[in-house]
């Protein structure tokens, strides 16, 4: 009878050992940034918004598409060359960091938390607020920048935690 005690023991111990495995290995997260958006345009906006809040304009310019667009409130940028999106970053005085990212309509919303950052401008008032802007992203850069209200933040699909 000292079998029985054995067999049941291996029995669990090999239920256990394949518990929450398919064979397949482990899939690393979606995405560090919660909200499910594309976790490659995640990264194009946080490198974007790192750049900036370390500011580094010119590094941050580097990740706009040549052309390109921004518009930040009721101002337009054509962005045709790389001393436009220089300009443009210049003009944003905050640095940002990214706290969630959701897909909506083909492109990503991004969520910030203002912050000042090193560079022309001063964040003031607004620093600790929240900003959204919408993002497309096309071959790893920025084809389009666009503010968007923070009261109109879409919802996350019902199967994204």
């Amino acid at each position: 009878m000292p079998r029985l005690p054995l067999i049941a023991t291996l029995a669990i111990w090999l239920a256990l050992a394949g518990c929450g495995s398919d064979g397949e290995e482990p899939q690393e997260p979606a995405s560090p940034v919660p909200g499910g958006a594309d976790p490659a345009a995640v990264e194009v906006i946080e490198d974007w918004s790192s750049t900036l809040r370390a500011g580094d304009v010119e590094g941050a310019a580097e990740l706009f598409a040549i052309p390109s667009e921004a518009q930040n409130g009721p101002t337009h940028i054509e962005i045709s060359d790389r001393a436009d999106a220089v300009s443009f970053n210049e003009s944003l005085p905050c640095g940002a960091k990214l706290e969630r990212a959701v897909d909506h309509a083909g492109v990503v919303i991004a969520t910030f938390r203002l912050t000042e950052r090193p560079g022309p401008g001063r964040c003031g008032a607004g620093t600790g607020e929240l900003a959204r802007t919408a993002f497309r992203i096309a071959g790893g850069e920025i084809v389009e920048w666009l503010r968007v209200p923070t009261s109109t933040e879409p919802s996350p699909p019902a199967d994204v935690v």
